[in-house]
């Protein structure tokens, strides 16, 4: 039985389930400091188009050896539209936000995803969220404007952008992230879930590619660019969308987008370690509201239930 097979056939509920949350976290944190390390010298525009590219071609092999290459092509126009969204722009506001602030900012920006997932599945499916609900989207909507008043007077980063507008792009693409974790159940439920992160990533690599050869830079990248590159495709995008797409199928999408609060632990352990990048007291203190305003938000923390009194 190959890998995948086996992956394919993790119990529901398991402890294997756990895991996989586990290193979906792991994977998805180490991407902020692979595309810092691309960034430098890619660019931002060529370092998410390598990234796609990377990941489609890992990934349509695999799909090719299980014999799902006819669902995708059945497919093709949602998988690739749902790309886009899920990866080729989200991608994009990320690559941009890190010239100007640090990993383990954006991971903790990242960590709003449920609660964005909770506004749209109220909006869209009209799951109108309770009174624990609705106070955790305060909350976190509070953390998140702390953050950013927090950055409004900092200092521009080395790309000469403002902290500012490096948090705004994280929130742009939390906010893609939480429509096409929706949007995936809705259109795209029963799909394998290698097919739909194949798509995912081919359509990304097509919508991005012209955008890319335009911004190529003038002098190619060195070997650990490179490397960080192919990292950043086959593990953190090819072999973790997998990951997703099929927790998505296997626990919804709401508890999915959950994985977001390992992120920014990773992400800031990693940063710490390699980058030499350190956490503020601050940054600390709203990365906590916000996680505490999505958890609530998301129906993840809810108040224990009174006792029955015995008659």
């Amino acid at each position: 039985m190959t890998a995948v097979g086996r992956f394919r056939r993790a119990a529901p509920g398991s402890v294997g389930l756990a895991l996989e949350f586990l290193l979906l976290g792991a994977l998805w944190g180490s991407s902020f400091l692979f595309m810092r390390l691309g960034l430098g010298e890619f660019g931002a525009l060529p370092t998410v188009g390598v990234r796609v590219g990377i990941a489609a071609l890992f990934l349509w092999p695999l799909v090719v050896l299980r014999g799902e290459a006819g669902v995708l092509l059945k497919n093709w126009k949602r998988l690739f539209l749902m790309g886009v969204f899920n990866a080729g722009i989200p991608f994009l506001c990320f690559a941009f936000a890190l010239q100007s602030i640090s990993t383990g900012l954006a991971a903790i920006v990242n960590a709003t995803v449920p609660m964005f997932g909770a506004m749209v599945a109220w909006l869209w499916f009209h799951d109108r969220p309770g009174g624990l609900r609705t106070l955790g989207l305060v909350i976190g909507f509070a953390g998140v404007a702390l953050l950013a008043s927090g950055n409004v007077g900092a200092a521009p980063g080395a790309s000469g952008t403002s902290p500012l507008w490096g948090v705004l792009a994280c929130l742009v693409a939390t906010m893609c992230y939480a429509i096409s974790a929706s949007a995936t159940q809705r259109y795209l439920g029963g799909l394998p879930a290698l097919a739909t992160a194949a798509g995912s990533q081919t359509g990304a690599t097509l919508a991005l590619i012209l955008p890319t050869a335009w911004a190529w830079p003038a002098r190619m990248p060195g070997l650990q660019a490179w490397i960080s590159l192919v990292f950043l495709g086959v593990m953190c995008s090819g072999f973790a969308y997998v990951l997703y797409f099929r927790l998505i199928e296997r626990a919804g999408p709401s508890r999915t987008v959950t994985v977001t609060y390992l992120v920014p632990v990773f992400a800031i352990v990693y940063g710490a370690l390699l980058l030499g990048e350190s956490a503020t007291g601050w940054m600390l203190l709203c990365g906590f509201i916000i996680v505490c305003g999505t958890a609530l938000s998301s129906g993840m923390l809810k108040w224990p239930a009174k006792p029955m009194k015995e008659t």
